[in-house]
């Protein structure tokens, strides 16, 4: 009974110690399926256009995020990026004796993926614009501008004096955050390792006559996954779609 409980015992331990060496070797050979990267903090932004600025400002494609998966061969890649969205737009115009004035602000924010170094399908997207566009035909303020004077008949008259008028003024802010997010895909990728980069741009832009505008894009937390995958192709209708 002692030898058997022995030789039972020293089995185990031999199992035990094969087992972390055996994990050690697929972990290290094995091509990784998904691959995750979060920002805690804004990563892009404010941007802002305004009329003491600029009317028309972008800050270019910046990569915002980044990470590396090693792919076996021919098979597709997932990437999904998530990420909140800011956006203001303010609006004033300034208006007299019937005259329209116009303002408008835009701000838009696009995200794209791109692998090793090529933009993945469908190539950028809109994860949030805005544009709002302010209109108004006022008459102005007059109440310090009326005089009474005596006409060639003897009468009273009132009389407005155009160059007194002041131009009411109306202004108009919004401001959101949202969450967005979009699946990239890249079909039939070699084996090793692939770079993937999230990249994102934000216009900010306006016109005014008489009033002002403020657009401002802020591109806040973010979430990167991306997965290795295997899809089902149909060649009539081809959902994923190759790098351009």
């Amino acid at each position: 009974m002692k030898k058997h409980l022995k030789s039972i015992i020293t089995t185990l331990i031999s199992l035990a110690a094969a087992v972390p060496l055996a994990g050690l070797a697929d972990s290290t050979n094995a091509s990784a399926k998904v691959t995750l990267q979060t920002s805690y903090l804004n990563v892009l932004g404010p941007m802002t256009a305004s009329t003491a600025t600029a009317s028309n400002i972008s800050s270019g494609w910046q990569t915002v995020l980044e990470q590396e998966l090693k792919m076996a061969n021919n098979h597709d890649l997932l990437i999904n990026a998530a990420f909140e969205v800011g956006l203001l737009t303010q609006t004033t115009v300034s208006s007299k004796l019937m005259v329209t004035d116009t303002a408008t602000a835009t701000a838009s924010i696009k995200v794209r993926a791109v692998i090793d170094g090529i933009p993945a399908a469908p190539g950028e997207v809109t994860y949030g614009k805005r544009t709002q566009t302010l209109s108004a035909t006022l008459e102005g303020a007059i109440a310090n501008c009326l005089s009474v004077i005596t006409n060639g008949a003897g009468g009273l008259q009132i009389v407005l004096n155009t160059n007194c008028v002041q131009p009411e003024v109306i202004g108009f802010l919004e401001d959101s955050v949202s969450v967005n997010s979009f699946q990239f895909a890249a079909a039939n990728l070699t084996s090793g390792f692939h770079n993937i980069q999230i990249q994102a741009r934000i216009d900010a832009l306006g016109d005014k006559q008489n009033g002002s505008f403020t657009a401002t894009g802020l591109l806040g937390k973010g979430t990167l996954s991306a997965e290795s995958v295997r899809m089902v192709k149909d060649p009539a209708y081809p959902y994923v779609l190759p790098l351009q």
